[in-house]
């Protein structure tokens, strides 16, 4: 029997887009041995000289000039790629992609960014004939994740699918399956052993991360948590931005032993099972993973548009907390500090909670979709 092919495509626009693609591709292939993915970061993929400016050149401005970011989101909330932007996209940077979907032949196609899914309905209009699933990577939805061309949607939440039904997508389009994590977030390690191989304590532990760009640098937040080191442990993970990691590496605040500074790691999941609170970015994928693992999650300053989005969901469910002001992170060591078993034990709740959500339910969702195509053909 050949191998029924899925191609899952993203983009470089923050590394929670293309994290999806690589969680569907590893469900895929535990469900079905007959399944060959490949995840493509499509414009960097076709574009790989350009591709890279772009992205940097958005990164500075979400980091300079967020208001900017968040009127631009705003005013466009409800609307669609138009199809004269669709063309341009596709004649500046996706011209290839016939020649690419022709040499990788997928049988379905899985979109986990807005401008790849964008791309492909213009293709589809055109007359190609593969169903496009598209994946909803946040508690949000924005008017650029939506064509008419798409089969399928993936969403997080029953709001997410109500929005799609206000903008006049078809119910049977639209399927809440959650958003989609590596497999790992949902299994249980040995705490002892993840304790050994990173060199950690046994003891009330924070894990801070900024997201896969490192953008969580607030040296008030990090400097508030240093003065609390000989009572907790922390961990500060810095993703991909080596200037920080750098920088705090030199500062004498933190050279201490329960202070742990990591860079860019894929043993994420590990971290979140023996830490005992989350400071981030409210990233879509982030929140996704710790919810996964129960952890309580403090919220630091989102960027405009989904992470906002995402962060009000989150708070409005009890799963986590926006920083307002530092005395909600004080108030969370003390109690780390003086009522940790409380803690532990609202954490059960929250994974008791979310049993209802199976992880698999996105890669099951495109498997569907694979069958269908196939009885279709006989």
């Amino acid at each position: 029997m050949d191998k029924q092919r899925v191609l899952l495509l993203s983009e470089g626009f923050g590394a929670g887009h293309t994290q999806a693609a690589y969680a569907l591709s590893s469900s895929l292939r535990k469900l079905s041995p007959d399944v060959q993915t490949k995840v493509l970061e499509l414009g960097s993929f076709l574009n790989p000289r350009v591709a890279p400016f772009i992205i940097t050149a958005y990164k500075k401005t979400l980091s300079t000039q967020p208001r900017l970011v968040r009127m631009m989101y705003r005013s466009n909330y409800k609307k669609s790629l138009n199809r004269l932007t669709t063309l341009a996209l596709h004649r500046i940077f996706y011209t290839q992609t016939t020649q690419l979907i022709r040499q990788i032949h997928p049988d379905v196609i899985v979109c986990t960014h807005p401008i790849p899914s964008a791309v492909i309905a213009r293709m589809k209009r055109l007359g190609l004939d593969v169903p496009l699933c598209t994946v909803i990577t946040d508690y949000d939805v924005h008017g650029t994740w939506i064509s008419r061309e798409v089969n399928c949607y993936l969403v997080s939440t029953p709001q997410v699918k109500n929005k799609l039904l206000e903008r006049g997508v078809t119910e049977s389009n639209i399927q809440i399956t959650g958003i989609p994590v590596h497999p790992n977030f949902w299994e249980r390690h040995s705490k002892e052993d993840i304790l050994d191989q990173f060199g950690l304590k046994d003891m009330p532990t924070v894990l801070v991360m900024g997201g896969g760009w490192g953008f969580m640098k607030d040296e008030t937040v990090n400097a508030l948590l240093a003065r609390y080191r000989d009572q907790i442990q922390i961990i500060f993970c810095f993703g991909s931005n080596k200037k920080s990691l750098h920088k705090m590496e030199e500062d004498s605040r933190f050279k201490h032993p329960h202070i742990h500074l990591l860079g860019f790691t894929k043993e994420i999941d590990k971290l979140m099972e023996i830490s005992d609170l989350l400071i981030t970015k409210p990233g879509g994928m982030t929140c996704t993973e710790g919810l996964a693992k129960g952890i309580p999650m403090l919220f630091h300053q989102p960027l405009p548009g989904q992470e906002e989005e995402n962060s009000h969901y989150f708070t409005a469910q009890g799963w986590g907390t926006p920083i307002t002001n530092l005395e909600i992170i004080k108030d969370w060591i003390h109690r780390l500090t003086e009522h940790y078993d409380d803690v532990q034990a609202r954490r059960q709740e929250v994974i008791q909670q979310i049993n209802c959500y199976h992880p698999k339910q996105s890669a099951q969702a495109i498997m569907n979709l694979l069958e269908k195509k196939q009885g279709a053909v006989r």
